[in-house]
């Protein structure tokens, strides 16, 4: 697991120079002052990461990792038989999915990895999700993947049924309090369900007492798409690419990296609040808001894919409007 501490040191810092020029053209825009606070700091947010005093968003780019989990195949604690995932992750090599519908209107590309579909996890209740060596190799699947794309704002998002099981696990493992406050309905289980998801959370936390290390819980009781989108947080910032969050199970996947430093994150924003109610939690905890909150349940990056041409319009909200100065040719 060394790779992944290895991205984390010495991370690269925001451009401040580019997000003070956004901030004082925003003071002089063709509005009335403050009209636009909020856009204008997911500008100003854009351009500190695109290193740049001309933030746009051109080359959206969503990428999701899909892959199997253990806990599902072994008791139903989601809506839906394991064999959804596979079929899902056609549905995106194919461009059929609802988050490639989306990515066509937001002019974003969306790319599928499988990192783990005919390959489940362990059963979290009894066993670590999976080995250390396969933790590194997911690791530097999901590093590669970031490396490899052109873009300038990367929605990140996830298929494996059974994910919230483990995005509870990591939650609460990591959060603390009640655990049966981080389980939520999922896909849309029912009342019996709801209730084997809540005992399967509370054997695997159980299991892992004492240990904590983020990393190390992140391997115990997460999954592979989960480690895929916490590696690829990381190499996204290695590459100051600005990075936009999907719902419950991708905040769990970067809990562990704010656990571990509390600016790991400071490149990313959230797209949505989802209906699980532990997102929101998370969201508290990570210091973090919305840009959108409309119970959403999906996943697959479509609730952040959702928030990207606002973040689009934000950065044209700057750079497409003359300053009064400008306009009036003072």
């Amino acid at each position: 697991m060394s790779t992944l501490r290895e991205l984390l040191d010495d991370l690269p810092l925001a451009d401040a120079d580019a997000r003070r020029a956004v901030h004082e053209r925003a003071a002089h825009i063709l509005r009335p002052s403050g009209a636009l606070a909020w856009l204008d700091e997911i500008a100003a947010w854009v351009a500190a990461w695109q290193r740049t005093s001309a933030p746009r968003v051109e080359r959206p780019v969503g990428l999701i990792f899909a892959a199997d989990h253990g806990i599902a195949a072994a008791t139903e604690v989601s809506a839906y038989p394991t064999g959804v995932t596979r079929a899902m992750l056609s549905a995106y090599e194919e461009g059929r999915s609802t988050i490639s519908a989306f990515a066509r209107l937001a002019g974003a590309t969306v790319h599928a990895v499988d990192v783990g579909v005919g390959r489940p996890t362990n059963d979290i209740r009894y066993d670590p999700a999976m080995s250390r060596e396969r933790f590194d190799e997911i690791v530097d699947v999901a590093v590669a993947a970031v490396d490899d794309l052109d873009g300038d704002l990367l929605v990140l998002g996830e298929m494996g049924i059974g994910n919230t099981t483990a995005a509870a696990a990591i939650a609460a493992s990591l959060a603390g309090g009640e655990t049966a406050a981080w389980v939520g309905r999922g896909t849309g289980v029912d009342d019996e369900g709801l209730a084997r998801k809540r005992r399967a959370v509370q054997e695997s936390v159980r299991r892992i007492a004492g240990v904590t290390d983020p990393l190390e819980i992140l391997r115990e009781v997460g999954g592979c798409e989960i480690v895929a989108i916490t590696a690829a947080t990381v190499a996204a910032r290695r590459r100051s690419i600005p990075v936009v969050l999907d719902g419950y199970v991708v905040t769990a996947a970067v809990l562990p990296l704010h656990e571990l430093d509390a600016t790991a994150l400071d490149h990313c924003t959230v797209g949505h609040c989802s209906a699980e109610p532990g997102h929101r939690r998370l969201l508290e905890r990570l210091g973090k808001a919305p840009l959108l909150d409309l119970d959403m349940r999906l996943g697959e990056g479509s609730g952040a894919m959702a928030a990207v041409p606002l973040i689009a319009m934000a950065c044209a909200g700057i750079t497409d409007v003359p300053t009064f100065a400008e306009w009036f040719g003072e």
